[in-house]
């Protein structure tokens, strides 16, 4: 079952990417993490934009018209960018990467507040962890293989700074491994657990109702993208480099979906699961 090994994949690279940064958080800086994130905000970006905001419209269209109306469609884009507001306004934040930074010198991170222990980080990000779980479950309750590897593609790749970062952070705290740990592994379970349990509620619904929350989590995409690239971009030393990294990697990504939708890997239906095929075999895979 291709959600079972997307789940095993995610927990892998979130326990790594967590672990590199608790023990390497002394030699990790903040312009390479501000990178890696502009890098990663891009391709989710992508993903949101041209993978599950298209396949939500898609999904919610036949051949009578719209199951529901534009303003429904738009409102459910609209509430999952709301939802991880208000997620952020309750002060389960999501900008992790900008805590790591040279508390002395101080200068350029005034607007950043800190939480109050790496456990109240882990639970924040884990929230919006789970809502990176409903995009995928939501994907793989479609039936649509290709379509379920590039939402979880995108969060994938936003994973590893956010990881990192949690580590980082981690490592300042005054805790012990255990509580550490445990902070760790609830943010690498959280997505595979909101992913299992969105597949089992979407699997026997309509296709209509999938596509909604596909829209749902288009809309909690995109704003992680905009909370986690503004604040470099608003920099002036920053922002012109984060900037270009978005566009670029976004550019990039856009650039493989029309490379596979011309082979035929993101056609819907059966002649997209032969496509896919196909496209591993000859990788060697």
């Amino acid at each position: 079952m291709i959600l079972t090994g997307l789940s095993a994949l995610i927990i892998l690279i979130s326990i790594t990417a967590s672990g590199v940064g608790l023990l390497t958080a002394d030699r990790l800086t903040e312009g390479n993490l501000q990178r890696l994130t502009a890098i990663s905000s891009g391709l989710l970006l992508g993903s949101a934009l041209l993978v599950v905001l298209p396949e939500g419209f898609h999904m919610v269209s036949s051949d009578d018209g719209l199951a529901y109306s534009p303003l429904a469609l738009g409102t459910a884009v609209a509430a999952g960018f709301i939802f991880m507001l208000v997620l952020e306004g309750m002060g389960l934040s999501h900008a992790i990467h900008e805590e790591h930074h040279d508390h002395h010198a101080g200068h350029g991170h005034g607007h950043v507040h800190h939480p109050n222990s790496g456990l109240v980080m882990a639970v924040g990000l884990s929230m919006h962890a789970i809502g990176d779980g409903l995009a995928i479950g939501a994907a793989t309750a479609s039936g649509e293989t290709s379509i379920s590897i590039l939402v979880a593609f995108g969060v994938l790749v936003h994973r590893v700074p956010a990881a990192l970062s949690l580590g980082v952070f981690s490592s300042h705290e005054n805790a012990t491994s255990t509580s550490i740990w445990g902070g760790l592994l609830l943010f690498a379970l959280a997505t595979p657990a909101g992913a299992i349990t969105a597949y089992f509620v979407l699997d026997n619904v309509s296709g209509s109702s999938v596509g909604i929350v596909l829209l749902f989590s288009a809309g909690t995409f995109i704003y992680v993208t905009t909370v986690d690239t503004l604040p470099s971009i608003h920099n002036p030393e920053t922002g012109p480099r984060s900037a270009l990294l978005v566009v670029v990697s976004a550019a990039l990504f856009a650039a493989a979906l029309f490379a596979l939708n011309a082979a035929g890997v993101l056609t819907h239906g059966e002649h997209a699961e032969h496509a896919m095929r196909a496209a591993i075999g000859s990788s060697g895979m």
